[in-house]
């Protein structure tokens, strides 16, 4: 594994760890002895932390450092073949989109991405809801994320928070709302849709050949589920 993404993955364990326990960086650091832009920069991959310093951010929330190898992207692979194997049912209640889409309510949107991959059958790993807003629509959706106590995901600290939740203000368009985290794709038009029926409940959503063409990241889990798949065929 090459050292940058090495620094790249345990930037982002001490952040899962640390979001886990409801720390903001600042009490990551004051626990761990170490200052906040240290944490900052450690959870940005833009450090190359020491293990002495890992152990010492780490043993502040509770946890150790342990080392293993394993096939590159190993943990992604087993995820796939872990959501592959439980009902569809589950698949949408883990990802949080029913909670997502009900609080939208009429506000006019697309889902998108593996949200969208996910609700034609895909096991892809959804880690937060992906739709399309029409940026006509932006001020009701910035009273959306209002009504829903959101914070915007602040690239530079690594965490959800500081930035102002309005579409139009620069940042990623990611927030943490009481519903679940949620990817905006702000658009001029919403994109071509079809309807696809769970439970009760019906779901428009970009059909799965669109999404392997605009969306890289879950063309990418698409390819590597098919690949799963054409390697068990060949095994049988």
């Amino acid at each position: 594994m090459p050292s940058s993404r090495l620094v790249t993955v345990l930037g982002t364990v001490v952040r899962r760890e640390r979001e886990a326990r409801q720390l903001t960086q600042r009490e990551l650091a004051r626990l761990a002895g170490v200052s906040q832009a240290m944490v900052a920069r450690v959870e940005s991959g833009d450090r190359s932390p020491s293990v002495e310093l890992l152990e010492q951010l780490l043993d502040a929330m509770g946890a150790q450092l342990t080392v293993a190898v394993e096939p590159l992207d190993a943990d992604l692979d087993a995820r796939i073949g872990a959501l592959a194997g439980q009902p569809l049912a589950d698949r949408i209640d883990q990802a949080g989109i029913d909670a997502v889409v009900a609080r939208l309510g009429d506000l006019p949107h697309v889902l998108a991405g593996g949200s969208a991959a996910l609700l034609q059958g895909a096991p892809v790993p959804v880690t937060e809801v992906e739709i399309a807003i029409r940026w006509a629509d932006s001020a009701r959706f910035t009273q959306w994320l209002t009504d829903g106590y959101a914070q915007r995901w602040n690239a530079q600290w690594r965490e959800f928070g500081y930035l102002r939740l309005e579409p139009e203000e620069p940042g990623e368009h990611l927030w943490r709302t009481v519903a679940g985290d949620v990817r905006a794709r702000m658009c001029d038009e919403l994109p071509e849709a079809i309807e696809v029926r769970h439970g009760e409940r019906s779901y428009r959503v970009v059909p799965l050949v669109a999404v392997e063409i605009t969306d890289p990241r879950a063309a990418d889990l698409l390819r590597r589920h098919r690949q799963r798949q054409a390697g068990g065929e060949r095994s049988s």
